[in-house]
């Protein structure tokens, strides 16, 4: 499959996944109160060791370990109220209205791997950041290289933890393996959704630039209307793309464990992705509905 075939078919999922989104709307308050939950924390934390200033001056423990939090809580934030949406989108999958209370009890019930899940990602994080500090070309290298297989290795981690009951090496063997049986090749194609993202976070900011022209002369007036309605637009954006992206993922890692093509994407030939599907149903059913049977 070529760049333009991913892409095409990363589009293709994009807009299926808002097919989900329009018919179940109250996915988007996880994507939401997750983003603003962790911007809360990440601005309260950093925000207090800036008026300590001397701290970055000179970075060293300190500052790691402050990294190390910041690394730590906001990916627990993240994957908690992901692993709701992709409770939530999994009911909606199977014909059933999800429930805001269902799907977060879901993901509470999984606090313990999602929290270990974090310890470790918060973990490498700080050694990806401490890679990259090193002033030379060859250590940019290692550490974008490194970014990057730890990406493709933990994609599915969230739904992994979601949909089964994995012990820590699990977790991320069973990620590896859904994206290297049956969506080595393709996954490329969700980055779809990325560029869909981008471009409406983008609109967002034009949005804001135009305001700012329409309200010149205004003073304060031009300064908040530009804030509100750029800023709003520029999160909406983004809000847009994580609820995006977390259904599409849901999708890829549904059919990837029960074998079938859950409701909204019973149209898309999920057979011209690539991949091995009798490779990949090995072993990773269960959890939730993960016996097989979505609804087409």
């Amino acid at each position: 499959m070529g760049v333009f075939s991913r892409l095409k078919t990363g589009f293709g999922m994009a807009r299926r996944s808002g097919r989900v989104l329009r018919a179940h709307p109250k996915l988007f308050v996880f994507p939401l109160v997750g983003g603003l939950s962790g911007i809360a924390f990440i601005a309260t934390l950093f925000g207090s060791l800036y008026l300590t200033g001397p701290l970055f001056e000179d970075p060293g423990p300190t500052v790691y370990a402050a990294l190390f939090v910041a690394y730590l809580v906001e990916t627990f934030i993240a994957s908690f109220f992901t692993a709701a949406l992709v409770a939530a989108t999994h009911t909606a999958f199977h014909g059933e209205e999800p429930s805001i209370r269902a799907a977060l009890a879901t993901a509470w019930q999984r606090k313990v791997p999602l929290l270990i899940w974090s310890v470790i990602a918060a973990i490498v994080g700080v050694i990806i950041r401490a890679i990259e500090s090193e002033e030379n070309l060859a250590a940019q290298i290692v550490a974008g290289l490194f970014a990057v297989a730890w990406s493709v290795m933990t994609y599915f981690v969230v739904p992994v933890i979601v949909f089964r009951d994995p012990s820590v090496t699990e977790m991320f063997s069973e990620s590896a393996r859904t994206f290297k049986d049956t969506w080595g090749e393709s996954i490329g194609a969700v980055g779809a959704i990325d560029i869909f993202s981008f471009l409406l976070a983008v609109a967002g900011l034009g949005l804001g630039a135009l305001t700012f022209v329409v309200t010149a002369g205004t003073g304060t007036v031009q300064l908040l209307a530009t804030v509100l309605i750029g800023g709003s637009a520029f999160l909406f954006g983004l809000l847009v793309g994580k609820a995006l992206s977390g259904v599409a993922k849901t999708a890829l890692y549904v059919y990837a464990t029960e074998s079938t093509a859950p409701e909204f994407f019973d149209d898309m030939d999920f057979s011209e992705l690539g991949g091995d599907r009798s490779s990949s149903t090995r072993g990773l059913g269960g959890g939730l509905g993960g016996s097989g049977g979505g609804q087409i």
